[in-house]
């Protein structure tokens, strides 16, 4: 009995976590397919959406390419409620991967393009996760990485220490190999980082 109980609460909570993941609050501070369009991708790119959740920047993603859309997440769930959105918008490219980005196995220099939304705060190690996302973008191929500063003032958002502050994730990424592009700050919480994979 006390089973059940127990499993209503879990989709309770990830009913939560959708609803909020969706909610207008997220649409009005970035409007995705605002952002997607502002990105360096072309219409046969091939694209990665580490911790897709519930597709939120896939489903604009895979509605500006003709190619492959790859969508990560270790949540069956979510990847589900991906799909359901794909076929309500008539979407085919869209391809899940049920995993965590440190086990991620696509092959190397195939990917034109990766987003990384609020994700890189919660991999165990964050040069490890950079090292994958570089191994499988093309040379010449942009990662976009959006994640919370590291401001004792700002409340909402993960907790203070597990935040990758834009200094340290810019420094990170230079380390990897990658070139900055661009990087923005959305609100006082939320700041962008576009980097290039250099090309050889």
């Amino acid at each position: 009995m006390n089973h059940m109980h127990h499993h209503n609460q879990l989709d309770q909570k990830f009913l939560t976590k959708i609803a909020i993941l969706d909610s207008r609050q997220r649409q009005q501070l970035i409007a995705p397919e605002d952002l997607i369009s502002q990105m360096p991708i072309q219409k046969n790119h091939t694209l990665l959406d580490v911790g897709a959740g519930s597709g939120f920047f896939t489903i604009p993603m895979a509605a500006s390419t003709s190619g492959k859309v790859y969508a990560m997440d270790p949540d069956g769930r979510m990847l589900s409620v991906i799909a359901d959105k794909a076929k309500e918008k008539g979407l085919t490219n869209i391809e899940p991967i049920q995993d965590y980005l440190e086990h991620l196995s696509i092959s190397n220099n195939s990917v034109d393009f990766v987003m990384a939304s609020l994700i890189l705060h919660e991999v165990s190690s964050l040069p490890k996760a950079l090292a994958t996302l570089f191994a499988v973008l093309k040379p010449g191929g942009h990662l976009f990485c959006l994640e919370y500063e590291q401001d004792d003032l700002i409340i909402e958002g993960p907790p203070m220490a597990i935040r990758i502050g834009s200094a340290e994730l810019e420094k990170a990424l230079t380390l990897m190999g990658f070139d900055m592009v661009r990087k923005t700050k959305i609100n006082d919480a939320i700041y962008t980082v576009l980097a290039v994979k250099k090309a050889q």
